[in-house]
């Protein structure tokens, strides 16, 4: 159905306008080419939209991986304390010949 060609219409506003054709008047012209620029501007708004909130997400993703970063590594702290702990427990234990 999309490939079929579209039948004659006898409103102004339905007719196709071919470009190529060398009657076209500058006002045609003019009419096409705004227009043309209209959809253009339209759909670059909505392209710019859509890469703000890409980008916004991918953000907010490396935010979130930073952080996590950080917060793993406050908590090895804790195990370097608990390290700290069990050596000097060996340390202060009773020596024999194993240790």
């Amino acid at each position: 159905m999309a490939d079929q060609i579209p039948q004659e219409s006898g409103a102004r506003i339905a007719t196709r306008i071919d470009i190529s054709k060398p009657g076209l008047t500058r006002e045609q012209l003019y009419f096409i080419r705004h227009i043309e620029v209209e959809q253009l501007k339209k759909k670059t708004q909505m392209l710019r939209t859509r890469n703000v909130v890409t980008g916004l997400a991918i953000g907010a993703i490396v935010v979130g991986i930073y952080g996590y970063t950080f917060y793993s590594v406050s908590q090895e702290k804790i195990m370097d304390e608990m390290d700290e702990e069990a050596k000097r427990a060996r340390l202060q234990g009773p020596k024999t010949g194993a240790n």
